[in-house]
């Protein structure tokens, strides 16, 4: 099958581009965007997923605004042709690669519509491998990078306009491709279970206007690093000054974290991050949440619309809830991003915290797979 890729010099196998590299299930190609009001506002977020050995694509969009999150999902058979990021009345067009990017959600029955444009406001970041096995078979493996930027546009809820000003509204984006657990589980003789069960993660961009952090570890249930990463880089005033190879990224020796949970939940009420860049140099940041988004507002957890589930040849649907009348250790909303308010020194920024803890974690106190913080 010959699509339009097909014409570039961007080949990777000898098969056409259309044709993922390997045939494992859960092969993936997908971006995530984040978007805020740096004054606590609004907050909204993207997730848009090709599982091409699955055939299915899929898209959501979601905003948390005056205590409320509103969420639209769709989902289709999955296209060959790998520029066509399209489902239903929602897009996501690549204008200018790694420099600008926009996101559209059409007028549609669910009364949630959007046309905003995401601008680099620094280089991307590759990040570690996340890799993960399960009773000895590989079930993650994938590539991500990460990258800051600026929105204009504006977001519609049930017929009410909020404009999204360039000046006032950051986020960070980031693109992942390899493998990892979606959709519908397998079949068969299950894995015997040997290790103990949990995932802990944390993950941290922070915008401090001149400079931008980020932070991501995954840790086992004594608190051991299993990946640990941390930068400061620079930050340009507009895509055109971003250059094509960031020299200015000051990558981190080493860097730990603490992170303060509300009491009985799995949720921050503050966090410490310290940046090591050599011995004898440390930096701390501090954040404190303004707002909470949860994940499975574009997918994450979400018990009918997760990720690379088959929902027929096209499907969309919509939801809303509020955020005080959830039970935050109910599976589905432990994962979750915070719009956080930082300091680094005299530097004053505004950004995210993701966590994501099941199970034991000892550092943290959680004893079982679902209890709150003591």
């Amino acid at each position: 099958m010959i699509t339009s890729f097909d014409d570039y010099c961007i080949h990777q196998t000898h098969e056409p581009v259309c044709l993922p590299s390997q045939s494992d299930r859960n092969f993936y190609d997908r971006y995530w965007f984040n978007g805020f009001d740096a004054g606590g506002a609004f907050m909204f977020e993207v997730g848009f997923g090709l599982y091409p050995n699955r055939r299915v694509m899929d898209g959501h969009f979601s905003v948390v605004i005056d205590g409320v999150q509103h969420s639209f999902h769709g989902s289709r058979r999955a296209p060959y042709e790998r520029a066509h990021t399209v489902v239903g009345p929602f897009s996501v067009e690549v204008v200018e690669p790694l420099r600008r990017v926009r996101v559209r959600l059409l007028p549609n029955e669910t009364g949630i519509e959007c046309d905003l444009l995401f601008e680099a406001r620094s280089v991307p970041t590759e990040e570690p491998k996340n890799i993960m096995y399960d009773d000895g078979r590989l079930i993650m493996h994938n590539s991500r990078f990460t990258q800051f930027g600026s929105w204009g546009g504006h977001f519609t809820i049930g017929g009410r306009r909020h404009e999204v000003r360039r000046e006032t509204s950051f986020g960070a984006r980031d693109k992942s491709w390899g493998v990892r657990p979606v959709g519908e589980p397998e079949g068969g003789a299950p894995g015997l279970l040997n290790g103990e069960p949990g995932v802990y993660w944390v993950w941290s961009p922070i915008d401090f206007g001149d400079v931008c952090t980020q932070f991501n570890t995954f840790e086992d249930r004594d608190g051991n690093p299993t990946q640990l990463a941390a930068c400061i880089q620079p930050t340009y005033a507009s895509p055109g000054l971003v250059p094509a190879e960031e020299k200015g990224a000051r990558h981190m020796h080493t860097a730990r974290h603490r992170v303060h949970w509300q009491q009985g939940t799995r949720r921050s009420r503050s966090a410490e991050f310290h940046f090591v860049e050599q011995p004898g140099q440390e930096i701390t940041i501090t954040v404190e949440p303004l707002l909470a988004f949860q994940m499975k507002g574009i997918g994450y957890s979400h018990p009918q619309w997760g990720h690379g589930f088959w929902k027929g040849e096209e499907a969309i649907a919509g939801e809303s809830w509020r955020l005080d009348e959830i039970d935050p250790l109910e599976y589905s909303h432990i994962h979750v991003h915070q719009l956080v308010r930082a300091r680094m020194g005299e530097r004053e920024g505004v950004g995210t915290l993701e966590t994501i803890c099941f199970g034991r974690h000892a550092p943290s106190g959680f004893r079982s797979f679902f209890d709150g913080a003591p």
